[in-house]
């Protein structure tokens, strides 16, 4: 099941990563700004790295400073990649892990239009990293740990990669209540970015179980339907897919408006179905785009910061 799952999400982002969609969209650049982006910063890095996936902007709340080795957990194009890279510097080094190929070569497509030299993407799930022990300043990642099937697998592995010190800044979807039944049991709701997603507590004990400390998860307040407001654009709920075959988006439906009921004569398509739960059901009463900060204890703890008296 958690192969299959896996699948289900390789298969939808690249879709989405082979698709057209940039930052020259309207929709695409709202959905970026809806959820912590500047205008500035969008501008700053190749257009093709924001396909307006993101539940938050990590690279805002993690502090990161020149000269530091910064990963991205799920990079897609590149948008936080590029934007750590700036901050870094030529000093530093800011490292991409995405597992859908398609993602890989969107990303490095987009570094070497844009002429970055201290950037690299490495194809791989996030539960298995493939960088060496204790060789990096900060993890970050942008709603994409809530898609990982063993969430424990992925922290164990962020702790294993940061040096004594480091830190952890994520943009993520977590819960705050249950959900309902139906939107919990949809794949659409999964690969979607919401009925993957673990509780706030859990997730809190989950960092603490794989050893970290200073845990602090806050939400955002950010609004959820974001996404399905910005006209043409769903998020990271597009594109849509094929009923009799969930598992393969339908790339031509990628840029088309959610509709609540099918054609005639057709069945209702993964998009469609999550468009009907999101309409039924106050996604927001559940579920919330958080920010979330933990150090890995060490002697070099002392120094970082990141909480949201210094990230935010």
């Amino acid at each position: 099941m958690a192969e299959q799952l896996l699948e289900s999400v390789r298969s939808k982002y690249a879709a989405v990563a082979e698709s057209t969609l940039s930052n020259n969209d309207a929709g695409v650049q709202a959905v970026a700004e809806a959820f912590g982006y500047s205008a500035e910063e969008l501008s700053s890095i190749p257009a093709d790295a924001n396909m307006g996936l993101s539940c938050g902007n990590p690279t805002a709340i993690a502090s990161i400073r020149p000269g530091e080795v910064i990963v991205d957990l799920g990079s897609g194009g590149g948008l936080d990649v590029f934007l750590a890279s700036q901050l870094v510097g030529p000093g530093g080094r800011a490292i991409g892990i995405d597992m859908t190929p398609a993602m890989i070569e969107r990303a490095q497509a987009n570094a070497l239009a844009g002429g970055y030299q201290n950037v690299e993407f490495h194809l791989s799930t996030i539960d298995k990293i493939p960088l060496a022990d204790a060789s990096v300043d900060c993890v970050i990642s942008n709603c994409v740990i809530n898609l990982a099937p063993d969430k424990p697998a992925v922290f164990r592995e962020i702790a294993r990669i940061l040096k004594p010190g480091g830190r952890l800044a994520v943009s993520d979807i977590a819960l705050k209540g249950e959900l309902p039944a139906a939107v919990a049991r949809s794949l659409a709701a999964y690969v979607g970015c919401i009925a993957g997603a673990i509780h706030i507590n859990a997730y809190r004990q989950g960092l603490l179980a794989a050893g970290f400390e200073h845990v602090e998860i806050v939400d955002s307040g950010a609004d959820l339907n974001a996404y399905a407001k910005v006209e043409n654009q769903a998020g990271c709920c597009s594109p849509t897919m094929d009923a009799a075959n969930p598992f393969q988006p339908l790339k031509e439906a990628c840029c088309t408006p959610a509709t609540n009921a099918p054609a005639p004569g057709k069945s209702a398509s993964l998009h469609e179905e999550l468009a009907t739960l999101l309409s039924q059901h106050d996604v927001n009463a559940a579920a919330a785009s958080v920010k979330v900060y933990a150090v890995k204890p060490g002697i070099a703890a002392a120094k970082s910061c990141c909480g949201p008296a210094c990230c935010s």
